[in-house]
């Protein structure tokens, strides 16, 4: 998986492609690792070209809602596709985390 967070305008955008599987689940966590330290995040996750997430990447992205809402701040997941979406539904994922 690759992922990509750039800055501007006092938002954060991470861009994801690819798997995020328990082959990479360790790197992930580490590159979001620092947005868990921001304070008042405003985070935005484009989720267009991201094939697949594990039981691991749902736990990474609710460790990471939980402290973006500790820090005061707010996250969304954006372009999900239909078969990423259907596991946050199932697992309930999309009642804890917003996504569009």
């Amino acid at each position: 998986m690759d992922v990509k967070i750039t800055n501007q305008d006092n938002k954060t955008l991470v861009v994801l492609d690819g798997r995020l599987d328990t082959t990479n689940a360790d790197r992930f966590q580490q590159d979001v690792n620092p947005l868990m330290q921001m304070e008042h995040p405003d985070i935005d996750i484009d989720c267009s070209g991201m094939s697949y997430t594990s039981s691991q990447g749902l736990r990474i992205f609710l460790m990471l809602q939980k402290s973006v809402l500790a820090h005061g701040g707010k996250m969304v997941m954006r372009n999900m596709n239909p078969q990423v979406k259907e596991v946050f539904d199932i697992t309930g994922f999309s009642n804890i985390i917003t996504i569009l």
